[in-house]
């Protein structure tokens, strides 16, 4: 199914009008400085194998999800939008189960500054999984806020998304949660740079506790495929909240193709 996954994205990368690939820079700010900012006006297809090979509270478990994530930048007027949509599809978990899992949205309003970047708008959780073990079976939505400051080589911002669950399965647990994602990335020669991984630091009001306090390290490279920019990334993290039923540990693999037009 990965082969496939991979020949069909790559595929639709392919054949995509692509009048502007050979830019470096998207907006005044460089490609692959722009690759990792999610408030970027950039066009990208992205998949990312996520393992993590122990959990908190259970031994001799694992889970790995491949994650597709789309981004397509468009205007209203004067004003700058970012749609994105991410599709989780769960290959292994301590449920025996996979398939997919629960479909995020969000629609993102972006604000140029001379400092960089900053943004709001909504995001939305759908219960698309295709078993409740994979999913919460809940319809959600709620604001989503964050800023990306950078100067030639150096970017760092902090991007918050909210989660409240408004209709759904009565019987399953609400969902109610905020994530913050730190963001931290240095340019360096040769199109390489390195950064924090895409942590998310997870506050369930549910509970009233942090549920997830990640910190990871990621390494990335933008290189050209038949004129197509493509980011490979990989990154570590480690899980130091411990109380609850969570992974460990943390490896992703992340392919992204850039359609800087």
């Amino acid at each position: 199914m990965r082969k496939q996954l991979f020949s069909f994205l790559a595929g639709i990368a392919l054949i995509l009008p692509l009048p502007a690939l050979a830019a470096e820079k998207k907006d005044g700010q460089a490609l692959d400085q722009a690759a990792n900012d999610p408030t970027a006006s950039l066009m990208s297809i992205q998949i990312q194998n996520i393992y993590s090979g122990e959990y908190h509270k259970l031994s001799d478990e694992s889970v790995n999800t491949i994650l597709l994530r789309s981004a397509i930048p468009f205007q209203t007027g004067n004003l700058k939008h970012i749609a994105r949509a991410t599709l989780p599809i769960v290959t292994d978990n301590p449920s025996g189960e996979s398939g997919l899992g629960d479909l995020t949205i969000f629609d993102l309003l972006a604000f140029d500054k001379p400092w960089g970047r900053w943004g709001a708008g909504l995001v939305g959780m759908l219960p698309t999984a295709a078993d409740e073990k994979l999913g919460s079976e809940k319809w959600a939505v709620g604001p989503a806020l964050g800023f990306v400051a950078r100067n030639q080589k150096l970017m760092w911002g902090l991007f918050n998304q909210n989660l409240f669950s408004f209709a759904g399965d009565d019987d399953r647990d609400d969902v109610n949660v905020s994530t913050l994602q730190p963001i931290i990335n240095y340019s360096l020669p040769d199109k390489w740079s390195i950064g924090v991984s895409e942590m998310t630091v997870t506050y369930d009001w549910e509970k009233s506790t942090w549920t997830n306090l990640p910190l990871g390290l990621k390494v990335s490279k933008l290189v050209k495929i038949s004129s197509l920019p493509v980011m490979f990334s990989g990154s570590y993290e480690y899980n130091f909240q411990d109380d609850y039923v969570s992974p460990e540990w943390t490896v992703n693999f992340t392919l992204k193709f850039l359609f800087p037009i």
